[in-house]
């Protein structure tokens, strides 16, 4: 991924990569309301028209984009986003590809897609003088394909948390996802086996919010292309399966204003700036309106309860990893909030943006938030929790959806055309699995009755 600041050097520096690499085509992506990436492929005799914004494509085809009459959208390459794909590079071919923004046939940014919600939020915080810096930790789970290449439930290995080959057989498939990442660009921080079977989990650097959402997109992208390399499916899915802990995105976001941390007070008890309550208090006020972003499959809600380490009470804390919000150890520019209910399957650029509008609410608002709850909260009595006020997350998708439809925050963020489009779908999903007879129930209930 590039680096320059300076577009004509940019697209200079785009043009020498194809030319060094021998790119033919170049893949044009972008993702629809869910965070699924979709590309367009053209041939590089075509860069100029794509750098110019001019490769069409029908927006009716795509969830939650344009009706059938107002089908026509625009690609918006973003040039910092091109990359060579490692795993194309043969003698004398290889592929390329850009993230893009969607824009209607005017040249504006079209109002449906995320990236550019995402953007809007950038500006939002930019206007308080805040450039918003985010990094996401995104857990997966390998599981094996049968000799058809068809997902079975059975996981790649057996191991524990940070084990070691060879009782870790995940080792080489990371090793591959680490290489892929870093010829792409990424910064790779640590990798290593998670705590279920399976079950793993590669840090990369934190970036500025919508660098960072753009980077989670490509690593979820990456992911499951080595892994079928390996003959295994990666799986971002919260809870496949029952017993262990899910797969979780957590979400660690820090305020900059002229250069420095806006989060670190040295001279506070915690080493946090009243931005930093502020924020934190925004997060607590808005939270239950927008886990149907965060959260946003059926699926979800089995991870989202007691015992697995994901949090379901509302609650933040300095150090305690039982809260919804918990403050990582590091101070001065490091100094971040980490909010840690969110899960993979969430689309990263609503997330980012409802988590961080949610935030700067706080800011903006002067909020101050309760007292921190430092004991461990999964090991509370239902009394003691009510005792100290701590609330608890929706507990289904149905009860996230109506949370979400009633608050502020999502038609404020969102907009009214994604804001719809997006409650329309999740309803639509919870009825589906509500109306389904699962095998859970003919388990149960088939032979008894």
């Amino acid at each position: 991924m590039l680096t320059i600041a300076n577009y004509e050097s940019q697209v200079q520096e785009v043009k020498r990569m194809i030319n060094e690499h021998m790119v033919e085509l170049l893949h044009l992506q972008f993702v629809d309301i869910e965070g699924t990436l979709k590309q367009v492929t053209v041939t590089v005799e075509q860069l100029e028209d794509a750098i110019e914004g001019r490769i069409m494509f029908d927006g009716s085809s795509v969830i939650g984009f344009s009706p059938i009459h107002k089908s026509d959208l625009y690609l918006q390459p973003d040039l910092n986003t091109f990359a060579i794909l490692p795993w194309s590079v043969e003698a004398n071919y290889s592929e390329a590809r850009f993230l893009c923004s969607v824009t209607n046939p005017d040249g504006t940014l079209y109002e449906g897609d995320t990236r550019n919600i995402l953007k809007k939020t950038v500006e939002r915080a930019s206007k308080q003088g805040y450039t918003i810096f985010a990094g996401p930790e995104l857990e997966f789970f390998l599981f094996q394909r049968d000799t058809d290449g068809r997902i079975t439930n059975k996981t790649h290995d057996e191991a524990g948390y940070a084990e070691p080959s060879p009782n870790d057989l995940g080792e080489p498939v990371r090793l591959e996802i680490y290489r892929a990442l870093k010829a792409i660009g990424f910064t790779i921080e640590t990798t290593h086996h998670e705590r279920a079977i399976g079950q793993h989990e590669i840090n990369f650097k934190f970036a500025d919010v919508l660098e960072a959402a753009d980077n989670a997109t490509t690593y979820k992208w990456v992911v499951k292309t080595i892994a079928k390399k390996f003959g295994l499916h990666a799986s971002f899915m919260p809870k496949p399966i029952s017993g262990v802990n899910g797969s979780g995105m957590h979400v660690n976001l820090s305020f900059f204003k002229e250069g420095q941390n806006a989060f670190y007070d040295a001279y506070d008890d915690l080493q946090l700036s009243e931005t930093a309550y502020q924020f934190i208090a925004g997060l607590m006020q808005n939270v239950k309106n927008f886990t149907a972003i965060t959260n946003p499959l059926v699926n979800s809600y089995k991870r989202l309860v007691p015992g697995y380490e994901a949090p379901c009470y509302i609650a933040w804390s300095a150090s305690n990893r039982s809260a919804l919000i918990r403050i990582p150890a590091k101070r001065g520019n490091a100094t971040r909030v980490e909010l840690r209910c969110p899960d993979p399957s969430a689309n990263p650029y609503l997330a980012f943006a409802i988590i961080a509008s949610s935030g700067l609410d706080g800011v903006e608002k002067g909020l101050i938030p309760v007292d921190s709850i430092n004991d461990d909260i999964f090991h509370m009595s239902k009394e003691d929790r009510m005792d100290r006020g701590i609330e608890e997350l929706p507990g289904s998708l149905e009860a996230s959806i109506e949370a979400f439809e009633n608050g502020d925050i999502g038609l404020h963020v969102l907009g009214d055309h994604v804001f719809k489009e997006y409650v329309a779908l999740k309803k639509a999903e919870w009825n589906h699995y509500r109306t389904v007879v699962h095998s859970w129930e003919l388990e149960q209930y088939q032979a008894k009755f």
